[in-house]
């Protein structure tokens, strides 16, 4: 798989993409990741990437011609199934999405900054728009690093365990049951005795039980989607 994620601080994701599981992928030739700076495209010497919007709204607007350029250069190297654009108004990234990501070969995440970017851009060049919450962010990179944390991570053999991966949260719209590890016992708050038992059914069960219950009482959403 290779993703390619256009920015204006593209040192801002580095770090991101280049450690733990992430890291990983990469070296088992799993993932490639392209980051390409957008000021690469920018309009004249000073490779100008915005400017002021039309109508006279405070803030700055991410311009049409440097991102045409860039998804157009992508373009001539290979074929993408998706040209994703994050924004607070796209559509809810959840587990799924992620699971649906990770079938892909190619995709491209544009990253907002500033006021936003030319609608027409989002009309003619987008495939698809993704928000990570209900909030606005600086600029759209530390969604594109959780976008593709949480695709490459489902990515068979990314992670040296799969069913680690499969028993996350959301994987089947519940949340994970409660995890421990030794000592079973510290300061008098102990492990529940099942977990110790030994028995895989009944443990099996157990875990069951508390996912169902921890999302009855946290994330109740989740159950009306089922």
């Amino acid at each position: 798989m290779r993703i390619d994620i256009i920015t204006v601080l593209p040192e801002m994701i580095e770090g991101a993409l280049n450690c733990s599981i992430l890291k990983r992928a990469q070296d088992k030739g799993l993932v490639e990741f392209g980051l390409h700076n957008l000021r690469d495209y920018g309009i004249g010497k000073h490779r100008r990437v915005d400017d002021y919007p039309f109508g006279g709204e405070a803030g700055m607007v991410m311009q049409i011609e440097p991102i045409d350029n860039a998804i157009a250069h992508l373009k001539s190297q290979r074929d993408y199934d998706e040209v994703i654009f994050t924004s607070p108004d796209g559509e809810k990234f959840i587990q799924s999405t992620a699971n649906q990501l990770s079938l892909m070969k190619n995709i491209i995440i544009l990253c907002g900054h500033y006021k936003g970017i030319d609608f027409r851009i989002r009309e003619h060049l987008i495939t698809r728009e993704i928000s990570i919450g209900d909030f606005v962010l600086t600029g759209g990179e530390l969604a594109a690093a959780m976008i593709a944390d949480a695709v490459v991570r489902v990515i068979p053999g990314a992670i040296g365990d799969e069913q680690s991966a499969l028993s996350d949260s959301f994987q089947d719209n519940l949340l994970a049951p409660p995890v421990y590890t030794r000592p079973a016992e510290y300061k008098g708050w102990r492990v529940p005795d099942i977990l110790l038992s030994g028995h895989e059914r009944k443990i099996d069960e157990w875990r069951i039980e508390q996912s169902i219950s921890r999302t009855k009482k946290l994330r109740p959403d989740l159950l009306e989607d089922k």
